[in-house]
């Protein structure tokens, strides 16, 4: 336990001293949204979103951004990068596993995403007065099971990618995917029916982040618990399916 203890502090030293992780990662959500506050325009009600504020409906959208770049982006590519560099297959020669250091990250990132929502949550309220989410519960739920889902399938990445290069290619072709289908660029009423279906159960859940944020459940067809089990059976999948193919060297 340690090693581990050790080795997640040394990660969590590193990610401090890469900016654009922590700009982007962890502030840029917030940064974001009190940006979009800044404008008048859309800090009123208006009827395209059901009489709330833009600043009411973008707020998990924001959050998703965050947590997508952490997880789907910044965890791969450390990941395949210490694999190109030898950093793992040198770990291997010693007491403490590689697997020590993938789990370190892991939790690093399962660490900071928390920290990027709280930042974002606070900050709107204080700012921007936006109501804090209306279901906590469900919200943290979603939150937790949607992020577990992005690492699990930011690891596969790391696992197939055979290099730093190809994996920062693969994760963000994959974050743009998940932001699309999930919709996050576009609203989900605009959307052709089986991708607005799809997007209630697509990692990491924005649809329902959103509907345990304003405690409307937007037209959603699925019960939340079953969005749930099913963003946790694909975090479940991912994860099996990383571990059976990541490669130390």
């Amino acid at each position: 336990m340690s090693a581990l203890l050790r080795t997640a502090a040394t990660e969590a030293r590193l990610l401090t001293r890469e900016p654009v992780a922590i700009c982007v990662g962890i502030l840029l959500p917030t940064v974001l949204l009190l940006g979009l506050g800044a404008l008048p325009v859309l800090r009123e009600p208006a009827p395209e979103f059901g009489g709330l504020r833009f600043v009411d409906t973008w707020a998990p959208m924001a959050l998703i951004l965050g947590t997508g770049i952490l997880c789907v982006q910044h965890l791969p590519s450390t990941l395949a990068s210490y694999r190109e560099k030898g950093v793992l297959r040198r770990m291997s020669t010693t007491p403490v596993h590689p697997g020590v250091l993938l789990t370190a990250q892991i939790g690093v990132v399962s660490a900071a995403a928390p920290l990027s929502a709280l930042l974002l949550v606070l900050s709107s309220w204080l700012v921007l007065d936006v109501e804090p989410p209306s279901r906590p519960l469900l919200f943290t739920a979603a939150f937790a099971v949607g992020t577990a889902s992005l690492i699990a399938l930011g690891v596969l990445v790391a696992a197939v990618a055979p290099g730093a290069t190809a994996a920062s290619g693969l994760s963000t072709a994959l974050y743009m995917l998940l932001l699309l289908v999930g919709g996050v660029f576009l609203p989900q009423n605009v959307l052709p029916g089986f991708l607005a279906r799809l997007g209630e159960v697509t990692p990491p859940g924005a649809q329902l982040l959103l509907a345990s944020w304003s405690g409307d459940s937007g037209g959603a067809v699925l019960p939340p618990l079953v969005q749930l089990a099913i963003m946790a059976g694909v975090a479940l999948a991912a994860a099996a399916l990383a571990a059976r193919l990541f490669r130390w060297e």
